[in-house]
């Protein structure tokens, strides 16, 4: 049970990483001269999230926290429950910010598509994609963080002062 946990844990933390710089590449590389061009990366973009990036978040989450059930000596360590509360908060922060700057950056798209106020459109796509990977960056910090925590599993004590 613990190997597979384990193994589960470690191949879903692959599939986010992998996912956040699949999201990176298509945002630099992809060509995006026209609308449709744009329209279709968005929704590459939109189907890394639906199929690899939220699936490997939730079931990375999840073989973590069963980990700490799982092997009881993780209850004790700092270590895992500094990787415990950096996967929530990377959970909430994917989920809730990384599909509404996506979907804002889908609709600006949409927007300027239509010809509506297209010069003040551009410029607030250019602040929603210049925010995304802002979002972008600091999700993968936390990722690779969390990565870290895993393999050096620092004991996170505080020195006691001498008396």
């Amino acid at each position: 049970m613990r190997q597979s946990v384990k193994f589960l844990h470690t191949v879903s933390s692959c599939g986010l990483i992998g996912a956040l710089l699949g999201h990176m590449l298509i945002l630099w590389h992809a060509p995006q001269a026209t609308v449709d061009q744009y329209a279709t990366l968005r929704e590459t973009i939109s189907q890394i999230a639906r199929f690899i990036l939220v699936p490997s978040l939730g079931l990375s989450l999840v073989s973590g926290l069963i980990a700490m059930l799982v092997h009881r000596q993780y209850q004790q360590k700092r270590w895992a429950w500094a990787k415990a509360l950096l996967g929530l908060s990377m959970f909430e922060a994917t989920l809730a910010v990384t599909q509404s700057k996506a979907v804002a950056a889908a609709e600006l798209s949409a927007r300027i598509a239509r010809g509506e106020n297209v010069i003040e459109t551009q410029r607030l796509l250019a602040e929603a994609i210049h925010s995304e990977w802002n979002v972008l960056y600091a999700i993968l910090a936390l990722s690779l963080a969390q990565t870290a925590l895993g393999i050096w599993r620092p004991k996170l004590q505080m020195k006691r002062a001498a008396l």
